[in-house]
């Protein structure tokens, strides 16, 4: 199982896929997170890095990557 972070539902969190044999990303489960619980540099970057490429929207228990 892999992660990444990404905006879901316009708040910070942290979202857990797969990705299958043919290539298709399976989403596994998100949880919210607070941007002050990251205090190393790297940490800080991966962040700024991960939510510029990702924004997925979470309702009726699918996930929707919206394009930015």
């Amino acid at each position: 199982m892999s992660w990444s972070f990404a905006i879901i539902n316009g708040k910070l969190g942290e979202i857990y896929f797969e990705k299958t044999k043919t290539g298709k990303i399976k989403f596994q489960g998100h949880c919210y997170v607070k941007r002050e619980d990251f205090t190393e540099k790297e940490e800080l970057a991966m962040l700024e890095e991960d939510i510029k490429k990702l924004k997925i929207t979470y309702r009726n228990k699918k996930y929707r990557v919206v394009k930015i």
